[in-house]
Parts: structure tokens; sequence; C-alpha cells
């Protein structure tokens, strides 16, 4: 089968690719937001094809993979069919809704001619779709090739842009935390946060845009994983954190409430009970590996890359084959 889909969420995009379909990226010379191309710091096959806006209306294509709104005018432009008209498409949901929670309309509610394809549950039923079918395809990852050893008595954080995004990510909260541990915060956008928090600097550490492999390996040397996003879909972060070994410090918000099992580290709304958690994983370095090895077997028995696949194939096979 013939994919068309843009490169939008690189973790994402990198599982999707290693299925067994021939996958059309399109690539634009500036690589801006519609012609990004393959990714430069995640492994892909060479199955996921570089292709040009120019070569896209003789390209032959079996379905069409949406991320935002507007790909479905570019697609009809580039392509000179109309995705879900012409050809099949599937709308995938990576978020969850902004603005009037729980009564946020999505931008494909009440259609008939796609698909939308949540990541996970919680967004499925918080976004209002009105009439169009929509359908639940779990995360899945490629499992990181880094081990946990959690040497270093500092905790992780991976989050985006966390000066703009604030308290969406918990931004506010890792002053509390960097008290208990020194914090390393991985991520893009995540130089002179130290000083935005009004932290030293021996207190909170940025590493910006590091590449994840790499990343991966520093991730599993530090104690244990923080994940205090409050408004989010479930970071591909924390999965890969959760697979590699690491035990987890999360608040019990949106996704997280069913990736993180009890017993792979501390899940909660309230902060004190999470800040509690961090110092135990700090001080009892034999606890904090237990966890960690229940965390890495929770995320590798629900968000296996086989899994994933296996999921992805079906939805696609039926969504070609009842379009025929």
């Amino acid at each position: 089968m013939n994919i068309l889909l843009w490169h939008v969420h690189g973790s994402w995009t990198t599982s999707f690719v290693h299925g067994s379909h021939r996958y059309l990226i399109p690539t634009t010379p500036d690589r801006g937001p519609y012609g990004l191309g393959r990714a430069r710091t995640y492994p892909w096959p060479d199955s996921a094809v570089e292709v040009s806006p120019e070569e896209l209306p003789s390209a032959d294509v079996d379905l069409v993979i949406l991320q935002r709104p507007e790909e479905i005018d570019r697609a009809e432009q580039w392509l000179r069919r109309r995705p879900g008209r012409d050809l099949p498409a599937i709308y995938v949901e990576h978020n969850t809704p902004k603005g009037d929670v729980p009564n946020t309309r999505h931008p494909m509610a009440d259609r008939d001619d796609l698909l939308v394809a949540h990541v996970t549950g919680f967004n499925q039923i918080f976004w209002d779709t009105g009439a169009t079918r929509t359908t639940v395809v779990d995360h899945g990852i490629v499992a990181p090739s880094a081990s946990y050893t959690g040497e270093l008595d500092r905790l992780a954080v991976v989050i985006n842009e966390p000066v703009r995004r604030g308290r969406v990510t918990g931004t506010d909260l890792l002053p509390q935390f960097a008290e208990i541990a020194p914090l390393d915060v991985f991520g893009m956008g995540v130089a002179g946060l130290a000083d935005h928090l009004g932290l030293p600097a021996d207190r909170l550490t940025s590493h910006d845009d590091v590449p994840q492999e790499r990343m991966h390996t520093e991730l599993a040397r530090r104690r244990a994983y923080l994940h205090l996003c409050r408004w989010t879909s479930l970071g591909l972060s924390l999965i890969e954190a959760m697979a590699i070994g690491m035990p987890v410090v999360a608040l019990a918000t949106t996704e997280a409430v069913m990736a993180v099992p009890p017993e792979a580290g501390a899940l909660a709304t309230r902060t004190d009970t999470l800040l509690d958690a961090a110092r135990r994983f700090i001080a009892e370095p034999a606890t904090a590996r237990q966890a960690g090895a229940a965390a890495r077997t929770a995320a590798r028995d629900r968000y296996g890359l086989d899994r994933f696949l296996a999921d992805w194939d079906r939805l696609l096979e039926e969504e070609v084959c009842g379009s025929r």
C-alpha cells in the first residue's frame, strides 16, 4: 500500500513508517512544516520515501493520513485528488482538545468522508466529533536500545517548549522537584529554562534538541522520570522512559492514568505524594530499580511496535477495501 503522510510528530511517525507499506513523505526545499521530509534524528526505514509536491499528481497513492486540518486542501492541491472523496483518508488526532472542554468541536466533526483515529481513548471521549466515525489506535514505540542504570541522583524530564507552554506542561511545578534533586530537562526549546524559573544552574540543566538515541542513553542514567503535564495527549517520551526501565513520577491526568500502573512508580494528583515518591527514589536506588522494571514490562506489553503496526494494518485494510 502507498500511503501519503506529512512528517509532523517525529516519534509517532517513526513508529508508523516501520510498517510493511510504502510511505510518501512530502518534501520541499525549505524543509518547512509541510515539507519536512525524512527525519534527521530518528532512524527511518528505506520504505519512507521523500516526494516533492510536483511528483504527487502522478504518484500512486492508496490512502492519505491527515494530521492537521489544512492538510485536506493542501493534499487536494498537490495530488489533484480530494482526500475522502477520490481516495480514502484517515485523520490522526494526536492532541487533547483545547478551549471549551469537554464541549470542544473537532475540526473534522460531522463528516462522512473520513475516519478520525485518536491516539488515546481519553482523546476520543473528550473531543466532540459529531457524526464522524472515530476509532482509537493506542501508541506504539520502537523500543529504545538504552537500558536503565539510574546511577545519577538526578531527575529527568522531557518537555518541548516548557517556557511557552507553561502550566500545560507543568513547568511551574519543576522548582519543587529541583529542591529534592537536580533536574535534567530534555526537549526542544528548553534553553534558558533555569533562568525563567529563577533556579540556579546547578539545580536545573537544559539539554536542547538532543538526538533521540543519545537522549535515551542520558535518560537511562537518571534515577527517575518526571511527567508533570496537566493537559496533554500521552507523551511518547513517557512511554520511552518506561520502556528504558525508568521509574515514573507522574501527574494522574489524561491518558497517563492508563499508561502507568501503580507498581511502575507514583501516579497522583497531589504534588506532595509525587514529591515523596521522588525523594524515595533518590534515597533508595533499589526501590527505583524495582519500579523501573515494572514500568518497562508495562510499556513493552501495551505499547509494543508489533501491536501498534498490526492495529494500523487492520484499520488501513478496512478503509481501503471499504472504499472500493
